[in-house]
């Protein structure tokens, strides 16, 4: 029982042999959040999450994308969060490291993925690269006008960002980032959450784990992840991902009514 919380399965690397990538994953992954990124292809997301049972879709603009998406507001994300196969909004957030977008827009925009999350109680995909207190700063305040759920994907940051992340309610999901060699803080942070606000995931086709690095990554390898997270913890591997997936469908909740849960 896993759940892979952050994938890109209509992706290139993925899109091209979705179907046997789907296969593979399903000897161990029971859920798959396919992330969309960009207007253009929430379309195309949401048709893979009604054909698939056990993949859902999200609505959102990643931070690069924000100059290109102007337009789209909380009330487009509502409007489009109302289908039953669309559990999440974003991915959504800041991205200092790339900056190809206006920052006070992806700020804007983020900002916008928040108030559709207050208001359709769908959680909200955080991505946030080399903007921590930007991040940490826009949360908090928008917090303080009414609580609102999300993860924090891909988590990289520092602990105490984490600490922060998860006295607001946040969920942190861990990619494979945390089996590379040099990703010794993160897995000093990983070795501590709690269980509770645990989340994995692959990020595929990026960042395939340990031992897969190098390669195109899919949602099947979120058992290594899970494995290494496992020993990290000094926890079972059936346990760490019974719960992760059993926090997976807390958080979207709205899989457990738009679709088979395992």
């Amino acid at each position: 029982m896993l759940a892979d919380s952050h994938c890109h399965l209509n992706y290139k690397g993925l899109a091209e042999d979705q179907q046997a990538v789907l296969a593979r994953a399903r000897a161990r992954v029971t859920a798959m959040l396919n992330i969309s990124t960009r207007e253009s292809e929430w379309d195309d997301i949401v048709a893979t999450a009604e054909r698939e049972p056990d993949v859902w879709a999200t609505i959102g603009i990643h931070p690069n994308e924000a100059d290109t998406y102007p337009d789209v507001d909380a009330a487009k994300l509502i409007e489009r969060a109302r289908h039953p196969r669309v559990v999440g909004l974003g991915e959504s957030g800041l991205d200092y490291f790339r900056d190809t977008s206006d920052r006070a827009r992806q700020q804007a925009s983020f900002r916008a993925h928040i108030a559709a999350s207050r208001e359709t109680g769908l959680p909200i995909v955080v991505h946030t690269r080399d903007a921590e207190d930007d991040t940490a700063a826009i949360m908090a305040e928008e917090m303080g006008k009414g609580a609102y759920p999300g993860v924090i994907h891909c988590f990289t940051a520092s602990g105490a960002f984490a600490d922060k992340a998860l006295d607001m309610g946040l969920y942190i999901s861990i990619s494979g980032i945390v089996t590379f060699k040099n990703a010794r803080d993160l897995q000093e942070t990983a070795a501590r959450l709690p269980i509770e606000r645990l989340l994995i995931e692959t990020d595929a086709p990026f960042l395939a784990p340990v031992p897969h690095r190098g390669k195109t990554g899919e949602p099947g390898f979120v058992a290594d992840t899970a494995q290494f997270l496992a020993d990290l913890r000094g926890e079972s591997v059936e346990e760490l991902s019974r719960r992760t997936a059993e926090n997976f469908h807390a958080l979207f909740a709205k899989t457990r009514v738009s679709g088979a849960v395992a």
